[in-house]
Order: structure tokens, then C-alpha cells, then sequence
């Protein structure tokens, strides 16, 4: 006679706490509780779907009735009371399930029950499953002889919705939260079950298959046992992925590196033939922001633990990590996390993710172009400042010169060529400056002022490196210039900072542009520390007391004004009768 198949979910049920994948700290309590005879008489199991709740539950109630329990704190498996526990035909363990037993009459039934002493063994234990389908009227009938149960009457309740069952009933029962089993576990098991069953398999095959059940150990068994009957004794990962129709990661593989060489054409080609094979579009949005993830948490040593990836996969994502710099990863996980919200609200679902992909396709174009823009505006600052200071110097010449010549000098000659004030010495006197033209200290000669020139590896080592006003004003440009919003960029640059050995002063322009800079103050000086190689930067920050505060005047103000300059008005107001008006 042909022997019956048995699901390896069932076939391979732990049937002692050392065989329970994924939650030792539990098991390791409950034997220790068994071991010191330390056993409440209420219990809540509470964890997701297929993490080993109800077959601890059966664990733990043919443990505690053992006869002759092992060292370890096993069952013997020997004695009558396991014979009959494992042979299903055992009086002292009771089911129910809460799902389709939910009613006041149910439970009151149970409750008979209870009072009847078990046969064999020291213990009769009451396994309810899915004990938040219970009603209202069902939890309180339960709720004085869960309190106050037989000394030998146990009570087990699992649960995947904990937060549905009411305070009560969890205030009475010591709550055991079951975790989800982690890939790297799952995958071990699968390969124990396959080697029993004398099945081949790829170790990328069983990680695809540990994700796809999502850390539920009978989801991962089932999906198994629907593979093997796909494709025989030998699990391969093209066979599990077309089984299960989930994405290649190899398309991911290609599509980053086109994002990296910025080509639109073929990666809209690549997401063009997804969507022939019938795959959710979506899906692959969201199945591209996990791929970001992998390749980030590749990146580092202390965080690839958290890949949760066969061993030859996680060879190919740390070589894709090592080609993408952190900017890059960084800006393509928020234009596919963006796609993947907008997703449910576009109307054009298929432009939406192209677009996606056309941006991802620029992330390094664009940087490239901002780096370039970044080094040219340095360039042209740079320019400018040493412009305006050999200009000023020239200026400075000129003066000196002027002051020396005799003062029988042709009046006609002096009118002729008249001297024209520096650029830089107009914009300082009227009050208005900005990063291109810094103030000039005129007390400070010109002579003895050091225009940036390159440093030595030694300077650059010096942390307390000596810096001029120029370069200060530079390395405030550039902290403006770090900025992607505009308006606070324009906001940076508009001041010009002034120096005093190592104190930056900062003259705001107003009371709101003051509690700005108060608020990035720490920020900004840690950015002109490393900027200009000087720890001792502070920055000080005050209202610019040169610019006159703007005086709004009433209408019965200007009123008066107008009136004051033409009195006629005054006869013209009172004839008429008119009135100010707000």
C-alpha cells in the first residue's frame, strides 16, 4: 500500500523544545520553569502566524506531564503519558478553537470540564487558539476560573492579535511574545527537511523562499512542499522564481548599474519587459527600494548582518556596494520611496515609475554638474576677492601718491583725470557687502595681509592653522553654498563676516536673519573649523547697528506730513469734510 504524503508542516512538527527553530529564549524558559516547578497556571502565547506558538503549547503541556524528564528538561518520550501525548490519544491536554467555539455556551462547557481531575499524569491543560475571537460575553464567563483554577488545571492561549483581548484576561496570565524567525534560521530548516527527504537544492532557492514566507516557519514549509511538487527532487532558484512568479533580482543588478552609467534608454527597455512578463509594477517599485537597502547595508561590516541573504548573493551585493558611493544610494532610496507613495494616487502609473527610473538615471550626471558649478563659482570667488584687493591696493597707491605731489599742481590738470573711488570702498561706505566683496580693513596694511596660497601637508596637519580674512570669507561662502534651498542660501551669503584672531563676527541685517544664524551657530562653526584647520573658531552674532530700522508711518501721519509741506491741504480736508480712511 502507498504510503500516505503528510505536509512537511505537520511531518515535521517540533516535538521537544530543542527541535522549536527561532525562539530559544522562550523554550529555555519554559524548561527552566518546568525544572524549578515554578508553573503559573495561566499562559499567553502572542506572535504572528507560523512562528511556533501552538506547538509550544503542546510541547510545554506533554513536559510538564512526563514521568522521567531528561537533564536537559526534555520529555522522555518513553513514558505513558508521552506514549499517549504522541500517539494523539492523551486525556489530559484539551483544544479549542477560539475562532469557531467563540460563544458563552462554549466556554461554559469548558469550564465543566475543568473540574474533572486528570487520569494520568499531575496536569490537565487547556490550549485555546486564537483566543481574541472570543466574544465579550465568552471572556467574562472565563474570567473567574482563569483566576482561580483547579491547582491541577493549566490554561494556554495563543493569540496573533493581542491587543483585542481585553486587559482582564491578560492582567491574569504571564505573556510569552513569540518573534518572528529570522531568514538565516529558516533557510537551516528548510535544508534539515530536504535532506531528509533527500531532495538537492540552491542555497539562493531556499533564501527566496525563507523571504517569501516573511519569518512564519509553516508558510516556508508550505511554500516548499509547493515547489517540490513544481519541479521534483532538484529545488533550483529559476524553478522557485517562476513557481512563485517573483522578480529576478538579477533585473535589479542591471538596472543599478545602468542608473550608475546614466542609461535611460535600456533601463526603461529592462521595466518594459517586467511588465510583458506580468509582473505588478508596484511590486517592482517597492522590490527596487528593498535592492537600495541591500546594497546599502552592504556597504558596512556592522550592518551587513541585517542583508539576511544566501552567501553567494551577499558576494554580489557587496560587489555592486563598492561601485555606489553613499550620495548616490542615499538619493535613489528617496526617488523610489517617493514612487512608491505616489503610487496608489497617480492616474499615469506606468509615467510615474518611468519617471523614477529617467531620475535615477541623472542622480550622478547631476552631481557631476553641481560638483563642477560648485568648483567654477569657487574659482570665480577666488578671482574676485583677489581682484577687489589689488585694485584697493592700487587705490591705496594712488592715494599715497596724490598726497606726495606738490601743491602748485594745475587745477586744470586734477579735473582732468579725477580719481574714482574702488568699487569695493563705495559698496563698504554705503553699508551693502556680500561674499564676492569683502570689507576691507583699512587699518591693517596691505603689505602684511596673506592672500591664499597652496598649503604644505604640514599646514594642513596643523589643526590650529592660521587663516586671513579672505579665506574666511570664502569658507562662509562655501557653507552658503552647501545649502540646496536658495532662499537660505541667499540668506548665508548676503553677510559678509569680519574677523578678530579666531572670533568670526556675523553682522545680521535684521532680528529674524539673527535667529537663524543663532540656530545653525553650532553647525557654522564646525564647518569654518574644518574649513579653514583652526579648532579655536568661535562665531559671534549681532544685529548690524549701521542699518536704519524701516519706520512705517499711519495714515494720520502722512496726513500731517503732506499737510505740513502744502498747508492749502488743511482749507481742501476741512471744506470737504473728509475723513481718514484704513
Amino acid at each position: 500500500m502507498e504510503e500516505q504524503f503528510i505536509v512537511s508542516a505537520r511531518k515535521y512538527r517540533p516535538q521537544d523544545f530543542y527541535s522549536v527553530v527561532g525562539q530559544s529564549s522562550l523554550t529555555a524558559t519554559l524548561k527552566n520553569a518546568i525544572k524549578t516547578k515554578h508553573l503559573a497556571h495561566a499562559y499567553l502565547f502572542c506572535g504572528p502566524r507560523g512562528v511556533g506558538k501552538t506547538t509550544c503549547a503542546r510541547i510545554f503541556a506533554k513536559t510538564i506531564n512526563c514521568q522521567n524528564l531528561t537533564e536537559s528538561g526534555e520529555a522522555c518520550n518513553e513514558c505513558e503519558s508521552c506514549k499517549s501525548f504522541n500517539d494523539q490519544r492523551s486525556m489530559n491536554i484539551f483544544e479549542l478553537d477560539a475562532a469557531s467555539n467563540n460563544s458563552v455556551d462554549d466556554i461554559r462547557e469548558l469550564v465543566k470540564s475543568v473540574y474533572i481531575p486528570p487520569q494520568i499524569g499531575k496536569y490537565s491543560v487547556y490550549i485555546i487558539d486564537e483566543v481574541h475571537m472570543l466574544s465579550s460575553a465568552a471572556f467574562n464567563a472565563f474570567l473567574k476560573t482563569l483566576e482561580e483554577p483547579p491547582e491541577y488545571a493549566i490554561f494556554i492561549l495563543a493569540t496573533t492579535e493581542k491587543h483585542k483581548i481585553i486587559p482582564t484576561i491578560i492582567s491574569r496570565c504571564q505573556i510569552y511574545d513569540f518573534k518572528r524567525i529570522e531568514v538565516s534560521d529558516t533557510i537551516e530548516y528548510l535544508k534539515y527537511v530536504a535532506g531528509k527527504e533527500n531532495i538537492t537544492t540552491e542555497d539562493e532557492a531556499l533564501s527566496v523562499i525563507a523571504q517569501k514566507a516573511d519569518g512564519a516557519m509553516r508558510d516556508a514549509l508550505s511554500i516548499f512542499d509547493q515547489v517540490v511538487s513544481f519541479c521534483g527532487k532538484n529545488v533550483t532558484y529559476q524553478a522557485v522564481i517562476d513557481n512563485l512568479n517573483v522578480l529576478d533580482f538579477v533585473y535589479y543588478f542591471r538596472l543599478v548599474d545602468m542608473f550608475f552609467a546614466g542609461d535611460v534608454v535600456n533601463s526603461l527597455l529592462v521595466f518594459n519587459e517586467i511588465l510583458n512578463k506580468g509582473f505588478d509594477a508596484q511590486n517592482f517599485v517597492s522590490g527596487l527600494s528593498s535592492h537600495f537597502r541591500d546594497i546599502l547595508v552592504s556597504r558596512d561590516q556592522s550592518t551587513l548582518p541585517l542583508l539576511q541573504k544566501s552567501e553567494n548573493i551577499a558576494k554580489q551585493y557587496y560587489e555592486q556596494a563598492v561601485k555606489c558611493p553613499l550620495p548616490f544610494l542615499y538619493k535613489a532610496l528617496d526617488i523610489a520611496n517617493t514612487c512608491d507613495l505616489n503610487y496608489r494616487t497617480s492616474r499615469n502609473k506606468r509615467l510615474l515609475v518611468e519617471l523614477m527610473l529617467i531620475k535615477l538615471c541623472q542622480i550622478v550626471e547631476s552631481s557631476k554638474t553641481q560638483d563642477t558649478s560648485s568648483k567654477t563659482q569657487d574659482t570665480s570667488n577666488k578671482t574676485q576677492d583677489v581682484s577687489n584687493k589689488t585694485q584697493d591696493t592700487s587705490n591705496k597707491a594712488q592715494d599715497t601718491s596724490d598726497e606726495q605731489q606738490p601743491a602748485t599742481v594745475n587745477a586744470v590738470e586734477v579735473a582732468e583725470t579725477p580719481k574714482l573711488p574702488n568699487l569695493a570702498q563705495v559698496m563698504q561706505n554705503s553699508g551693502f557687502h556680500n561674499a564676492l566683496t569683502p570689507k576691507i580693513d583699512e587699518a591693517k596694511p596691505v603689505e602684511n595681509e596673506q592672500i591664499n596660497e597652496p598649503q604644505t601637508e604640514n599646514q594642513t596637519e596643523n589643526i590650529n592653522h592660521n587663516f586671513n580674512e579672505i579665506q574666511l570669507v570664502e569658507a562662509w561662502q562655501n557653507f552658503g553654498n552647501s545649502f540646496d534651498d536658495d532662499f537660505q542660501k541667499n540668506l548665508i551669503i548676503s553677510i559678509s563676516p569680519k574677523k578678530e584672531e579666531n572670533l568670526c563676527i556675523i553682522l545680521a541685517l535684521s532680528t529674524s536673519q539673527k535667529d537663524f544664524l543663532t540656530e545653525k551657530k553650532s553647525a557654522i562653526e564646525r564647518f569654518l573649523q574644518n574649513e579653514l584647520k583652526n579648532s579655536e573658531i568661535k562665531l559671534k552674532i549681532e544685529i548690524n547697528e549701521d542699518i536704519k530700522p524701516v519706520v512705517h508711518y499711519s495714515p494720520e501721519d502722512i496726513l500731517k506730513q503732506m499737510t505740513q509741506q502744502n498747508p492749502i491741504l488743511n482749507n481742501f480736508v476741512a471744506e470737504l469734510n473728509l475723513q481718514v480712511k484704513y
